[in-house]
This record gives C-alpha cells, sequence and structure tokens, in this order.
C-alpha cells in the first residue's frame, strides 16, 4: 500500500516563496513568468493535493498568492526566500517525495526560461536548489 503524503498550506506558500526567488534571481519579475507559474499551476500542481484554504479554494493556489504578494513588496530579497524555503524543507523532509521535487524542478525551470531563456542568476539558484533537494 503507497501511503501519501498530505501536504499543508504552508507547504504551498513555502513554494510560492521558492518560485518567487527563482524568477526574482535577476532582480526583475516579468508578467510571462507570473503567467508560467499560474499555468503550471492549474495544470501540475492543482492534482497534487485536494487541500484547501479557509475559503475552500485548493490550496495549491496558495503558490500564486504567495508569489503575487512578494512580488508586490518593496526590496525583498531573492536569496531570501530562496533560504526560507530551503529552511521549510529541512524541517520537513517528509513532504518532499522524489515525485514532488521533480515537479519543483520542473517548474522552476519552467518559470526561468519563460523570459529569454535562463540567465546566470537562475541557472545558479535552479542548480543549488537541485543538489539541495537531493539531500
Amino acid at each position: 500500500m503507497r501511503t501519501q503524503k498530505k501536504m499543508t498550506l504552508k507547504f504551498y506558500q513555502n513554494l510560492g516563496r521558492l518560485f518567487y526567488a527563482i524568477a526574482a534571481a535577476d532582480k526583475q519579475v516579468r508578467k510571462v513568468e507570473f503567467d508560467k507559474l499560474k499555468e503550471l499551476v492549474r495544470e501540475q500542481w492543482l492534482p497534487v493535493d485536494p487541500i484547501e484554504d479557509e475559503y475552500f479554494t485548493d490550496g495549491a493556489y496558495q503558490i500564486e498568492i504567495v508569489f503575487d504578494w512578494l512580488n508586490n513588496e518593496e526590496n525583498l530579497n531573492a536569496q531570501a526566500c530562496y533560504d526560507t524555503f530551503i529552511n521549510y524543507k529541512n524541517e520537513q523532509p517528509h513532504l518532499f517525495t522524489e515525485e514532488i521535487k521533480r515537479l519543483i524542478l520542473k517548474t522552476g525551470n519552467a518559470i526561468a526560461n519563460a523570459f529569454a531563456g535562463i540567465n546566470k542568476s537562475e541557472l545558479m539558484m535552479l542548480a543549488n536548489l537541485s543538489i539541495e533537494l537531493k539531500k
């Protein structure tokens, strides 16, 4: 029997931080990057787990909500958002199955590729993320 891990709203919120960090690694978040994230949330993340928030909205939408909120804040540090995600991952390793890790990397790469390909800042963050997810 296969055990399914129950995701939490905090899990999805931290993914929003991570994906924002990847998009903001070059100090500029473009609309096309956010549009790509929204597409992937609908196509890839909604089916992951049926958890809902207090408004009966699928919890995966927290990814978009947090990303958008962070994007509207001033003077945010992409590295700090990335570090917050890594700390969460290290505190909750049981949520990060191989399938989830692959989906995280797929989403991160798609966001980074959404505007003129992956730049050096995004590439470094994605490489570090890949290493972290292998731990």
